[in-house]
């Protein structure tokens, strides 16, 4: 055999392997968020820890422990991030109480189907074992969905679409609610099923029940 055909001793010491470039600011982030409720999606939050995050994200233990002081802490961010959570919901406006309350409900229904929204499903099913967890997840991620709901109601009924007396913070309520309680139940809320919330649910209650008034759900 050729002595060229050989590797020279060292030669693996004098040519390594490249490195994989560690992310850095935002880039890190977005794959701790990521990482953080993909983890939470699959498993529990028991199970989360940063230790397990760190690996995943291929970031260093000490860049989550600089930022945060607990894995809850770190769910609550990513579960609100613009980014990779729940963004903040614009108002349809479109003029119509029952076109508002579809786009409304459909896109809570498909960001169920993503990875924050499927993060969101352990942390409402288990309210009992973190109790401070799933009040502050409510109030950042459903209420304000319910409050903007809220919103579409009042212009609704200023319109003359919408019974005023109707119009109450438990109605609104009840589209996210019912969305979520089918979303755990079946895996998935289509389209059909968010319709079906609007017209047999939504409208039914804030129907205006003066003679001759249309029916808003037909």
């Amino acid at each position: 055999m050729n002595s060229s055909d050989e590797a020279a001793p060292g030669a693996d010491d004098r040519h390594p392997p490249p490195r994989a470039t560690r992310r850095r600011g935002t880039a890190l982030t977005r794959a701790i968020y990521l990482t953080t409720l993909e983890e939470l999606a699959d498993s529990s939050f028991e199970e989360l820890s940063f230790d397990k995050i760190a690996k995943k994200a291929g970031a260093g233990k000490a860049s989550l422990y600089r930022r945060w002081n607990t894995p809850a802490e770190l769910v609550l961010d990513a579960l609100t991030d613009s980014d990779c959570g729940f963004a903040a919901t614009p108002d349809p406006a479109t003029g119509s109480l029952r076109e508002d309350l579809l786009t409304l409900l459909n896109g809570f229904a498909r960001a169920l189907d993503q990875p924050h929204g499927r993060a969101l499903r352990p942390l409402m099913t288990q309210r009992g074992r973190h109790p401070r967890l799933y009040d502050e997840v409510f109030r950042r991620v459903v209420e304000p969905r319910q409050q903007l709901i809220l919103h579409v109601l009042r212009a609704a009924a200023d319109r003359g679409e919408a019974d005023p007396a109707a119009v109450t913070a438990r109605v609104a309520a009840l589209g996210p609610r019912l969305v979520i309680a089918e979303h755990i139940h079946t895996g998935a809320v289509p389209a059909a099923e968010t319709a079906a919330i609007v017209d047999e649910v939504i409208l039914r209650l804030t129907r205006l029940t003066r003679p001759g008034s249309p029916d808003p759900s037909s």
